[in-house]
């Protein structure tokens, strides 16, 4: 099969949705003929990527089976394009985003309702990220025949570092003493839904003296499209209830670091709670956690059930019960053998279900099947 893929979020451009573009151009490309019209620049530079990109896959497009749209924000570009190639596949790949933002107040969230969700109505393929997402999407109308369940990948190469990193570094990065401290992660933008405010405020003070909450992750910039940032509320909230020596907040830290408290931390939570107009598409910070041998103790939420599966690469419990998510916690904060034991598990299962490489295969044979050929 020959795809175009076309992606409107690439590295150098550091975040989420670039690295999962990245990753997938890279292995889509060990399974097919691929190739990435891809924007570097940021969102600065959309302003002149999408004219050139129409141009160019409007010519290119005549010796490829399918184009492949990195988000919903390109759906626009694939109904024109479909319009011209009406025999050819146009896909895109879907996360909560996509689908959420349409339902947030302003003239960008109403212009994409009006725009972009009719456009990825007529697409022949939508991939979404979790069972949720494609629930969601069929909530706004999509047809549900249109919809494939492909999860986020991972590259254990992009996560190295087992047996590298140790308590020491964690200390030197840190800027303080570890010795007799155990450390609780959170990894993520600084945004609602994502829990972080939630579990400073209602689970870090009843946790044990001795434990560290570390909570790393973007900062949402000001007048940045979707999730508003919460920042200087999780700043308050450590002040409110003085907690600055069991809580530490890092911003934009290089990812080797974001490695480091994945190979270091004792535990990984991720909180989730519930937000209306926004979810949690994925959650592919819990399975970069897991490969790296950290347990997780995640809400049961939207696209993190797709992502954690109880009791194998992860332990879920119940969004907003403060009262589980501190006994569980504690629990194993106590028990260092089950934190490994576990670890281990997560680590093996995460591998075998999520690496990119079987990721890759399954979005060529949802593209194959939409072929005439193969009907």
């Amino acid at each position: 099969m020959k795809i175009l893929f076309i992606s409107r979020a690439y590295p150098p451009i550091t975040g989420g949705i670039e690295n999962q573009n990245y990753a997938l151009s890279v292995w889509l490309g060990k399974h097919a003929t691929v190739r990435t019209l891809a924007n570097v620049s940021g969102k600065a530079g959309l302003v002149f990527f999408l004219p050139k990109v129409f141009l160019q896959s409007l010519f290119l497009l005549r010796n490829y089976d399918a184009v492949l749209l990195g988000d919903g924000v390109l759906a626009p570009l694939g109904f024109v394009l479909k319009l011209f190639y009406q025999k050819k596949i146009v896909a895109s790949v879907l996360h909560g985003l996509d689908i959420t933002f349409a339902s947030k107040e302003g003239f960008l969230p109403q212009m994409y309702a009006l725009i972009n969700i009719p456009c990825l109505r007529k697409l022949d393929l939508l991939i979404t990220v979790s069972h949720e997402t494609a629930l969601v999407a069929h909530q706004a109308g999509i047809p549900q025949g249109k919809c494939v369940v492909i999860p986020n990948g991972i590259d254990p190469a992009t996560l190295s570092g087992s047996g590298t990193f140790n308590r020491k570094d964690l200390e030197i990065f840190l800027g303080r003493d570890l010795s007799d401290t155990l450390v609780i992660l959170r990894s993520g933008r600084y945004v609602k839904h994502k829990g972080v405010e939630w579990f400073i405020r209602n689970v870090v003070p009843h946790l044990p003296k001795n434990t560290l909450f570390v909570a790393a992750g973007p900062v949402v910039k000001k007048n940045t499209p979707g999730d508003s940032d919460i920042y200087p509320e999780c700043q308050e909230a450590v002040r409110e209830l003085g907690l600055e020596s069991q809580v530490i907040l890092l911003t934009h830290i290089p990812w080797d670091k974001v490695v480091l408290l994945y190979h270091t931390a004792d535990i990984v939570v991720a909180p989730n709670i519930l937000v209306p107009g926004t979810m949690e598409g994925f959650g592919i910070t819990v399975i970069e956690a897991a490969l790296c041998g950290r347990v997780v103790v995640a809400s049961s939420l939207e696209g993190i059930k797709d992502a954690i599966t109880h009791g194998e690469n992860g332990l879920l419990v119940t969004p907003g019960n403060a009262q589980e998510f501190v006994y569980v916690i504690t629990r194993l904060l106590a028990d260092p053998e089950e934190r490994e034991r576990l670890g281990k598990k997560a680590s093996l299962y995460t591998l075998s279900h999520y690496h990119w490489d079987a990721i890759a295969k399954e979005y060529v044979k949802a593209l194959t099947k939409k072929m005439p050929h193969s009907i």
